[in-house]
């Protein structure tokens, strides 16, 4: 995925490039996403985890919303059903909503394939050394995630 595809903004954007000149091999993996892509995104990770909602995202309406849906529908065992709950949800959520449960959505957030030995512990100390950097996380819910967020 190339940078201009990702549709970031401001300090992520910035970001995403310097990270590319440090490491020309970094693989993006996410950027900016609609409602759908969000969707899509976590399904993957639920179908894996089911608690992985709770225990990945702050404790907003927001994500107990989709916490509260994927509890209340355990018949939804696929990624694909798991992603159409989760669109419903989210379907009607104004730009503050979507702001409250992930910086994806305003294009301020970009995950990266996540790398072992030396080369990714290079790699993850280039990215906690972006300016504007707010957040990183090598793993979610307990899985391994590379998710780099800025202000």
């Amino acid at each position: 995925m190339d940078i201009d595809s990702l549709r970031l903004t401001g300090a992520a954007d910035a970001g995403a490039r310097a990270l590319k000149k440090a490491h020309p091999d970094v693989v993006f993996t996410s950027g900016r996403r609609e409602v759908a892509d969000q969707a899509r995104a976590m399904s993957g990770n639920v179908a894996v985890n089911r608690r992985w909602i709770g225990q990945t995202y702050a404790n907003t309406p927001e994500a107990r919303a989709l916490q509260a849906w994927v509890n209340a529908h355990p018949e939804a065992d696929t990624a694909g059903e798991i992603a159409a709950g989760l669109v419903g949800v989210m379907a009607g959520w104004t730009d503050v909503q979507k702001g409250r449960l992930s910086k994806h959505f305003s294009g301020q957030a970009f995950d990266v394939q996540p790398v072992s030995g030396p080369r990714g512990d290079a790699i993850k100390a280039t990215i906690r050394a972006l300016p504007g950097l707010v957040k990183f996380l090598d793993r979610e819910g307990g899985l391994v995630r590379w998710h780099a967020q800025f202000a």
